[in-house]
């Protein structure tokens, strides 16, 4: 009456195997983007302390003058 597969059909049988790893794969998706993002903002805020150093040095060495550090320092911080 059903069948070789009483009722289950083809496709039901690679149900639980194909879900069972799309599930796997969504969930590593996810997490390596949280981890993604988390290392991005932290490399974000070490950059622009390294900018920060920078402007420094480059108006210690008088290669701006200090109207000039003022304004990329603003810009910088905001």
């Amino acid at each position: 009456m059903y069948g070789i597969y009483n009722g289950w059909g083809v496709g039901n049988m690679m149900g639980w195997f194909g879900g069972g790893i799309m599930m796997i794969l969504f969930w590593a998706a996810v997490i390596y983007f949280i981890v993604w993002f988390i290392r991005n903002n932290k490399a974000n805020g070490v950059d622009d302390k390294k900018a920060l150093d920078i402007l420094k040095e480059r108006y210690a060495k008088g290669e701006i003058d200090k109207k000039e550090f003022e304004e990329k320092k603003k810009d910088l911080i905001s």
